[in-house]
């Protein structure tokens, strides 16, 4: 099917027309025509690559109450995403070839994003003994990210093995940055509101301590080592400083560490409770800068799904986690495009190029230029709308944003010349 976009701004640049042939742009430029081509008419939308979440928990297999493949890939579309990855905390987890398998197969059958499974490093995610990583890199899904999330590889030998390994098959360890021995019942951010609050505090050296570990290991062994969800100043420091020494560290932060703090936490609300936690103004201030200087290579959501029981009860025996993927693109635009940090071709690097060269992956995160595949998205950066968890495609509603103004709307997403969502609504 032939597809002509009329009248979008490529990057927020210059008006132009997109013509789709058979799943690839076939040309951009003024007055495009083509016969029999279905006609979206986009004046005034921003025109940017299909985005790509190196962090999506879809929690099928095994807990289908909180999210399934298809519901969690209706909300990657509705939000502007082609690719995302599912981590590896399922039940069973995605340990073996079998289980990435499934998840991927999932994935195709509900066709509206590329579902790329994480595999997990170790067996059972218990830090125990390595996970068969190879099976996994070689089976049908193709696994180049390996990931324990939920749970960090905590023991130093084990991770140098697990990043010796992965080095191997062209791949990346995706590191959950805790001490567990620092955050023994952990509740919030450490600091006096932790104290005031009388909530068990996370603190910051917890994370920056394995970050530290671990750029120097990946700087020893040589191999790729990606940071997932940065949440203080010290860690974008310690980024910064292994960057500057040639290793190859990547990191992501989520939306909700670049808009919120752990002020959330007062009315002892555990929509807020997430790990690692909502830090402090100066946290934030600082993942914001180094998302804008490229310190931080990418916004990955943690889009974190649960059931009612799991969120609605006190705040200590509540799960944590947050939704993250249908407002991921707008909390960016509220915290780095309103406030100048960041350009429309700056977003698409952060959101797109940067997340799928991380993931290895191939056709996403490319530019909007003829021969490429078409994955794309338009977006209203005009629209504002209020946040309402109801009414999102997620099977859970632990949304931190609910109730909050948030600014653009995802129009349209067109996987690979398709269109998965149209007029703000996923077409299937």
């Amino acid at each position: 099917m032939n597809l002509l976009i009329k009248g979008a701004r490529p990057y927020g640049e210059d008006a132009a027309d997109i013509l789709v042939r058979d799943g690839r742009i076939a040309a951009v430029g003024e007055d495009l025509t083509a016969t029999g081509a279905e006609v979206v008419q986009a004046a005034g939308l921003v025109a940017l690559p299909g985005l790509v979440d190196l962090h999506t928990h879809l929690r099928e297999p095994g807990r289908e109450d909180a999210e399934t493949v298809e519901t969690g890939s209706r909300a990657a579309a509705l939000g502007g995403y082609t690719a995302v990855h599912a981590m590896a905390n399922t039940d069973p987890v995605a340990d073996t070839a079998g289980v990435v398998e499934q998840v991927w197969r999932l994935g195709q059958e509900a066709g509206l994003v590329d579902v790329v499974p994480v595999g997990a490093v170790t067996v059972g995610l218990a830090g125990e003994r390595l996970a068969e990583l190879g099976a996994m890199a070689d089976s049908a899904a193709r696994v180049r990210v390996f990931s324990d999330d939920g749970h960090c590889v905590a023991d130093p030998a084990l991770m140098r093995r697990a990043l010796e390994y992965v080095k191997a098959l062209g791949g990346v360890v995706a590191q959950h940055a805790e001490e567990p021995r620092l955050t023994a019942g952990a509740q919030m951010h450490e600091g006096d509101r932790s104290a005031r609050l009388g909530l068990t505090g996370w603190p910051a050296a917890a994370e920056e301590a394995i970050i530290a570990r671990d750029v120097l290991l990946a700087g020893h062994v040589g191999a790729r080592l990606h940071v997932c969800h940065v949440s203080t100043a010290g860690s974008v420091e310690l980024l910064r400083w292994a960057k500057s020494r040639g290793v190859q560290v990547t990191a992501e932060v989520t939306p909700h560490h670049l808009l919120l703090t752990d002020a959330c936490a007062e009315g002892y609300d555990p929509v807020f409770k997430v790990n690692p936690p909502l830090r402090t103004d100066a946290d934030v201030e600082a993942l914001r800068a180094g998302l804008a200087d490229g310190t931080i290579d990418a916004v990955a959501t943690d889009h974190a799904p649960h059931a009612v029981e799991d969120k609605e009860t006190e705040w200590a025996s509540a799960r944590p986690g947050m939704l993250g993927l249908e407002q991921a693109l707008s909390v960016v635009v509220a915290t780095m495009v309103e406030t100048g940090r960041l350009d429309w071709r700056g977003v698409a690097d952060r959101m797109s190029v940067r997340p799928a060269a991380i993931g290895r992956l191939d056709g996403h995160g490319r530019p909007l230029a003829p021969g490429e595949p078409a994955n794309l998205l338009l977006l209203d950066p005009a629209a504002r709308s209020v946040v309402d968890p109801a009414a999102l495609a997620s099977r859970s509603r632990n949304s931190p944003y609910a109730g909050r103004e948030l600014p653009g709307r995802v129009v349209a997403t067109f996987l690979r010349g398709a269109a998965t969502v149209l007029d703000g609504k996923a077409t299937k």
